[in-house]
């Protein structure tokens, strides 16, 4: 005859201990973050950088993009990595540190030097950010559409910028740069409508605004691991 824990009589009886489950609740989404973070910042400089607004404007981007553009960005890049999302973690965390370091570089490294020691200065720094983006639009074709399109125009708008700094800004490369300019709104622009459909949608939980997923889930925290 066994008791009632299944032991037979005369036996050392063992209570088994339940097995708890926990689930870890992930995030909230912080993609809308990041690309409203870098989208403002962008759309600001281009704005500059095309010609369509004043270079006083400019007093107004390094302020933006040391709060908005890099520490809320890298903020995002942070909680991607908690949300296990590699690609966002890399994307919005490196973006955070370029427009750190843009500001760092504007404020305090360009001051003391020559124009031609400046435009060098700045165009591979543009160049290697340009080579960035180039590689990581490989890694975005597994995310949506619209991403794919906020990294193709930003490599556009990296090697516009570069060519025409590194030509100093004469004659035609100051055309390329102000080319450079425009592709900046567009990359801007379709940062802000991903910013836009991520927290429209999440809101709402349905799709309000279409983002043309290539893979399901991809810019989403991917799903809990349960711990037993």
């Amino acid at each position: 005859m066994t008791d009632p824990y299944g032991n037979e009589p005369g036996l050392t009886t063992r209570r088994t201990a339940p097995v708890l489950t926990t689930v870890t609740s992930p995030v909230a989404d912080p993609a809308p973050l990041g690309l409203a973070g870098f989208a403002m910042t962008t759309v600001l400089l281009s704005l500059v950088n095309s010609g369509v607004i004043g270079a006083s404007a400019a007093n107004a981007v390094l302020p933006l993009a040391l709060v908005y553009g890099g520490a809320a960005q890298l903020l995002a890049g942070m909680w991607e990595f908690r949300n296990r999302n590699t690609f966002g973690a890399l994307a919005f965390t490196s973006y955070g540190a370029f427009w750190i370091s843009f500001y760092v570089l504007e404020r305090w490294w360009l001051t003391g030097l020559a124009p031609a020691a400046a435009d060098d200065a700045v165009g591979f720094f543009l160049l290697l950010w340009a080579v960035f983006t180039l590689y990581m639009i490989m890694a975005s074709l597994g995310t949506n559409i619209v991403v794919v399109l906020v990294f193709t125009c930003l490599t556009i708008t990296f090697a516009l910028l570069a060519i025409g700094v590194l030509g100093g800004q004469h004659g035609s490369y100051h055309q390329v740069y102000e080319a450079g300019g425009y592709a900046g709104l567009v990359t801007g622009a379709f940062a802000w409508y991903g910013s836009f459909a991520g927290v429209t949608n999440a809101t709402w939980e349905r799709v309000v605004l279409p983002l043309g997923p290539l893979r399901m889930g991809a810019l989403r925290p991917v799903d809990r691991e349960v711990d037993v």
